[in-house]
This record gives C-alpha cells, structure tokens and sequence, in this order.
C-alpha cells in the first residue's frame, strides 16, 4: 500500500512531470503520443468515476455510463502495443493471455479466473478479460493485480511491444490512479452481459464540462485524495499491528513454553536439593556420633590417667616411668583418633563412591532384567516351536508308520496279485492251448462230417447237441478271458497306486529330515540362550548381592596371606568382592561397572576380571 506522501507525490508531480516528457516525445514518436492520450483519458475517467459515485450515494451496477466508460477506457489501455498472434482462423489481439498471468504472479487471484473461465456465455478471451476486470474491480483489487503484473516485464514482453503502454512510465501512473477505485462499492452482474460483442467505443461528451465544474471537481478531488490517504494510512497501520500482534503472540506462546519446561526442571532440582541435604544431615549426625565417642574414649583415659596419676603421686614409685607410658598412650590416642578421623573421611568419600556404585549397579540390573526378559520370552518362544515341531514331528511318525503298514500290505498284496496272475497266466496259457485244440478239433470234425455227410447222413440231433457243448465251452472260456483281463487291469491300477506310495514314503522321508535338522538346529539355539541366561544370572547375582562390604573390626588378618593386621600393615577393601587384604595382596588397579575409574582390586578378583576380559572381548 501507498503512504500519504507517496500517494501525493505520485499523483501530482510525477504525473505532471510524465507528461511534459511525453508532449516533448510525441511530436517524434507516434506510439508516445497514444500512450499520453489513453493517460488523459484514464485520468478524466477516474476522476469522474470517482466523482459521480460519491455523489451517486450507494452502490454501482452494470448500467451506470461512467463505469461502463471506465471499462472500456482500461480495455484501450490494456490493448495499447499489444502483440498480434496468428492463428488457424487469422490474425487475433488477446487481452486474456497476460490477464491470466497474475493467477501465476498472485495466488489470490486464482479464484476470479476460475470464475471466469467457469461462466456459460463468454466464448471469446475478449469477453473473459472484460468479466476479470469487472470482478476485479468488485474485489477492490484491480490495482493490486495490475501493479504485481507491470512489475515483471520479462513476462509481459511476451504479449506486448516494445513501446507498449503497460511496458512504460505511463502504465505505473494509470495503476497509482487505480488505487482511488477502492473506495466504490460495485455489485456487477457479469452472467447477464453480453461482453463478447459490446464494441469499447470511448464518449468524449461525458468529459466536457465548464469552469464551474471544474471547479468544483478539483474540490473534490482535492477531498477524495485526502478521504484515499487517510484510508490507505489506516490500512497500513492495521496490517503492522496484525503483524505484531502474530508476532507478540508466537512468543508468548513460546515464553508459556519455555516457563514450564523451567518450572518442571526447579521441582526436579528441589527434590534432588532436599534428598542431598537428608543425606548431609545423616553424615553429619554420623560424624557427631563418632566424635561424641571419641571424646567420651578420651575423657574415660582422661580419668584413668588422673586416677593413676594420684596413685603415682601417692606411691612415689615409678613416676617417670608411668608419666612417659600415658603421654605414649596419649599420642597413640591422638594418633588413634587423626586415624578415626581419616577413616571418616575415607568412609564419606567410600560412601559417595557406594552410592554412585549403586546408581549404576541398579541401571545395570535394570537393564540385565530386561535382556532377561527378553531372553525369557524367546526362550518361551523357542519352547513353544519346539513343542510345535515335536507334535509335528510325533504325528509324521504316525503317518509314517501308518504309510509303512500299508506299503507293506500293499506290498503283500502286490506279491498275491503277481502270483494270481501268474496262475492267470499260466490257466490263460492253457486256455489258448485248449482252445487252439477245440478249433484243431472242430476243424477236424467239419472235414470228418463233410467225407462223412458226402458217404452217408449222420443223425441230425446228436451233432447238435455235439455243437451246442462246444458253443458252451467256448462262452465259457470267453468269459474267463474277460475276467484275467479285468483283473490284470486292476493289477496295473494297483501297481499305480504301488508307485505313488513309494514316491510319497520318500518325501515324507526328506520332510522328516529336515524336521530333524530343524530340531537339532533349534537345540543348539536352545542351548546357546540357556548358557547366555545362566551368564546374565550369575551377573545379576554378582551386581545384586555378591559384593559383600566386610567391616574393619569382622577383619584382624589378609584374607589371601594371612598376616595380621597392624600400624605398619593397613587394612585395605577390594572394591569388586568387598574383603580386607593388605596392601601387598591389593596393589592392583582396574575399571569396574560401577565405577569407569580404576579402583583397587584384589589378586584373585584382578586375574578373575583379567580371564573375562579376555574371554569376552565385548
């Protein structure tokens, strides 16, 4: 948007300046000459526009002379350099082509050419341009698109001349001047135009008027510019405040954030100040104590050595020597007590060191618990696989041996049936014979009846009844010859059969030995995660309760070489099992989970946790 100054400046100086620049062009350049003529009229348009509308006093239609006046001064403005484009049909000047370029340039504008290109009765980019225009202008946003497309003039060269209106000077002026349309209040009906065959012809007689009027326009004018920069101030102030006021609230919304993410940080920091100061209370009551016995220890000395000391004076005996034995207890005793009292330092710093030990041990054990449970739930897995593959492989092992019974009952019934038809073949074998013998005999007997019937008639029946025994005999053989053939049929069935059992027997042979090697497969697997369980337990058994922490006075001799313990030979705890060893057996350091330090170490727990080390490498 324009400031005030801008606007003024804008719509008075440069303009004027423009135009003497063009009258000293135009005697030279046709094209100039055009360009401040449609700058003129584009003035005295808009400024009647303007004009009649505030004295019109509500909204404008379709019908209203000034406005139709204006569009199509916009349109002769718009067509001014535009470049000709040929086509199928001939040569063609198209407004829509760099009207459909703001959609690209604006994403608020998409909306009006989807309209547009949506309404039935335009058939001509013509018309479409004129529509774009007219609902532009409702949306007080004609000025807005048009200055986002004179900008890129890369794009606009495309469509227009060189010396084009919308390339030069002339077409900023025209869309400053637009600006001053935003205050009318325009309801156009655009469906039923007809704006694919209205002819843009421009009324000179509307811009005609007298001094008067003149008068009484630039009073007007004067006015509406002032009404137009207050206008456009407002607007811009309420587009800064929006701005802030997005602004102030993503940073409150942040702040709000940021505040509790602080104020859950301080409750945790609060719990963990009050536990440290429980615990600085313990350790300081702890330190009362053992000073509280310390000085009772030495006031008990005190009164012995006072109690010995009147019975010394008393006796005269071995002052000396009794003197000289309590100032060497008195030094043992103070020497006694800086010792106590390093020990106490020691058993504080011990007792930091335990309970970061501590905190790591129950992060570790956390974590072994929850490999455990892992490990539990694959081992349950495991289990149920195995017992899966073991029903599977108990129910192959029945059908296995039901496959065998009955390959082997196959198998005998294959035996009969070979030796049946061995039988069958050899009866067959004698059947063919007996019956090549009955045809030998009936040929024979047909030659014997035909000498015999040409010496002498023989009896009709007993020849019939001859004949008829032999037609028997030979139904009956046929009848055989159908039954050895059905049988044999049913032996090559059988056969089948035979064959298909056995391929099955040797497939349900190499399903069992995979089965097999599944099983020994997952056994291994079984084994592998037990040893990796029975580890991890006997880890957890270490972390959880194998450290015992042996106390000073439960310890009076190393535990390894056995010497006892005295001021020259100190005591010494390993960190790792919690035993007393002299320094000798203890001189060892190594890093251990609870603490990532080196720390002192037995020789047995340092060969020990050397030998894993090596053993697992990870």
């Amino acid at each position: 948007m324009y400031s005030p100054q801008s606007l003024h400046r804008w719509g008075i100086t440069h303009s004027e300046s423009i135009e003497r620049l063009a009258y000293s062009q135009a005697i030279r350049d046709p094209m100039a000459m055009e360009r401040t003529n449609l700058l003129n009229m584009a003035k005295l348009s808009i400024k009647g526009l303007i004009e009649s509308a505030l004295s019109f006093g509500r909204t404008l239609d379709s019908d209203y002379p000034p406005l139709q006046q204006f569009f199509v001064v916009m349109e002769h403005c718009l067509k001014h350099g535009l470049r000709v484009k040929k086509s199928f049909l001939g040569f063609n000047k198209s407004l829509w082509g760099p009207l459909e370029l703001v959609e690209k340039l604006c994403p608020e504008a998409v909306e009006i050419s989807a309209s547009v290109r949506d309404l039935p009765g335009l058939k001509t980019p013509l018309g479409r341009a004129r529509a774009w225009l007219r609902l532009a202008l409702m949306q007080k946003r004609l000025a807005d698109y048009l200055r986002l497309l004179i900008t890129r003039k890369d794009l606009l060269s495309d469509f227009y001349e060189n010396s084009a209106l919308m390339l030069e000077e002339e077409g900023a002026v025209i869309v400053g001047l637009l600006v001053g349309l935003n205050v009318i209040d325009a309801n156009l009906c655009v469906k039923g135009e007809d704006l694919d065959s209205q002819v843009g012809v421009i009324d000179f007689s509307m811009y005609l008027k007298n001094e008067i009027d003149d008068y009484r326009g630039e009073e007007r004018n004067s006015q509406i510019t002032s009404i137009l920069d207050q206008k456009n101030y407002v607007e811009e102030l309420n587009r800064q405040l929006n701005s802030t006021m997005h602004g102030l609230q993503g940073r409150v919304d942040s702040l709000e954030k940021s505040n509790s993410k602080l104020i859950e940080e301080l409750a945790i920091a609060k719990n963990n100040i009050i536990k440290l100061q429980e615990e600085n209370q313990q350790l300081r009551s702890e330190n009362s104590l053992i000073l509280l016995k310390v000085q009772q220890h030495l006031e008990v000395t005190k009164g012995d050595m006072s109690v010995e000391r009147d019975t010394y004076k008393q006796s005269r005996q071995g002052l000396d020597e009794m003197y000289n034995e309590a100032r060497r207890q008195l030094k043992e005793e103070c020497q006694l007590r800086q010792d106590v009292e390093n020990e106490l330092v020691v058993q504080v710093s011990m007792k930091q060191e335990m309970e970061l030990a501590m905190k790591l041990l129950e992060k570790d054990i956390h974590e072994k618990q929850d490999t455990l449970i892992g490990l539990r739930q694959q081992l349950d897995e495991v289990k149920a696989i195995n017992v899966e593959m073991y029903q599977k492989m108990q129910s192959s092992d029945e059908e296995m041996k039901k496959k065998n019974d009955m390959i082997n009952l196959l198998e005998e019934k294959t035996n009969q049936i070979t030796a049946t038809m061995k039988q069958l073949e050899q009866r067959l074998q004698e059947a063919e014979r007996h019956r090549i013998l009955a045809e030998e005999g009936t040929r024979c007997f047909k030659l014997d009846f035909a000498n015999k019937a040409d010496k002498k008639p023989l009896k009709t029946d007993y020849i019939w009844e001859w004949r008829q025994t032999l037609q028997n005999d030979l139904d009956r053989e046929r009848v055989t010859v159908g039954q050895l053939s059905t049988e044999a049929l049913q032996i090559n069935g059988l056969k089948k059969e035979f064959h298909l059992l056995q391929g099955e027997k040797i497939q349900l042979k190499t399903i069992c030995e995979d089965q097999e090697q599944a099983l020994e497969e997952l056994g291994s697997k079984l084994s592998e995660s037990k040893l990796k369980i029975e580890d991890i337990k006997e880890a957890n058994k270490a972390l959880q309760g194998g450290q015992v922490w042996l106390k000073d006075k439960e310890a009076s001799h190393c535990k390894l070489c056995e010497k006892e313990f005295s001021i020259s030979r100190r005591k010494h705890h390993c960190r790792n099992c919690g035993e007393i060893f002299c320094n000798s057996c203890s001189d060892n350091e190594l890093p251990l989970p609870a603490s990532p330090k080196p720390v002192r170490v037995c020789d047995t727990c340092h060969a020990l946790l050397l030998q894993r080390c090596s053993s697992n490498p990870t």
